[in-house]
């Protein structure tokens, strides 16, 4: 039995060493980038996950809501607390942007809808802040061979996402025009009754670009912006400090950026559907 578990030790040992080669800029910085944006996959084709992607984007949500749990406990309107002025700031701060957007008075879940999405991609985008190696090192240890820390970076989570808002978006229109009323917005705009051909397919390419635009604005700015973080990691280790803070500098000011980008994209079309239904009133 001793023999066996000192067997399996230097077998672990052996992979833990290949796995920091791997992952070593020196030893090969093309590698070792590429390494650090490979997801920690499961199954196969269509039926493939990204566990890291899934992980982290569940630990964000569940971080939301233990913060709103630990804020709505001491909630107090006379002294509030650091927390609690801080989710206050945050819900007065979305609240006022749907209130510039809407003409009139907005559906009741805007207002959740967008400041759920703000908190959300916003902490998403932060685990970009986090050194680019401590994560993928840590699960190393435990023989997690690729971890992909910013799930925003992660195409299908940006594609869920916007596919998510773009179904809401549907529900809302219909909701409020009909369906009836949904169709005719296809059969009928832009150009009247003469030109429905055209009309289904400009109103069907524009309705398609909702989504796209949500998905890849927020997926090429955070893969751009993880990546540069990879290519200082590859400097040397004298130098990198440097640009290293300057990029994390100006990187909060990205990540914070396109988190209210999402959310105002996702308000306004809100308010194109809120406006279309008056107007067709």
């Amino acid at each position: 039995m001793t023999q066996q578990a000192h067997e399996v030790a230097a077998q672990a040992a052996h992979v833990q060493q290949q796995i920091h080669e791997q992952v070593t800029p020196a030893h090969d910085p093309t590698a070792y980038i590429q390494h650090h944006l490979h997801p920690l996959q499961v199954g196969e084709g269509f039926w493939t996950f990204n566990l890291d992607t899934i992980f982290i984007g569940m630990f964000a949500a569940a971080l939301i809501m233990l913060l709103a749990y630990l804020a709505g406990r001491r909630l107090n309107s006379d002294v509030p607390t650091g927390l609690q002025n801080v989710l206050e700031s945050v819900v007065e701060f979305v609240d006022q942007q749907i209130r510039d957007t809407f003409t009139s008075r907005p559906s009741p879940m805007v207002g959740p809808v967008a400041c759920t999405v703000f908190m959300w991609v916003f902490l998403m985008n932060a685990m970009d802040m986090l050194p680019v190696d401590l994560l993928p090192t840590l699960a190393g240890m435990v023989g997690v061979e690729h971890l992909k820390v910013v799930p925003t970076s992660d195409p299908h989570t940006t594609f869920a996402m916007s596919l998510v808002v773009f179904s809401m978006v549907v529900f809302y229109n219909i909701k409020f025009k009909g369906f009836s009323g949904y169709i005719k917005q296809f059969l009928f705009h832009p150009f009247g009754k003469w030109l429905v051909p055209v009309n289904i397919m400009m109103t069907l390419v524009e309705e398609l670009a909702k989504p796209l635009s949500l998905a890849l604005r927020l997926f090429g700015n955070m893969f751009a912006g993880e990546l540069v973080f990879l290519l200082i990691a590859t400097l040397p280790p004298w130098v990198l400090w440097v640009p290293g803070s300057l990029w994390a500098i100006f990187h909060i000011l990205i990540i914070t950026l396109q988190a209210f980008i999402f959310m105002v994209l996702t308000v306004m079309y809100f308010e194109i559907a809120h406006a279309e239904a008056d107007s067709s009133h």
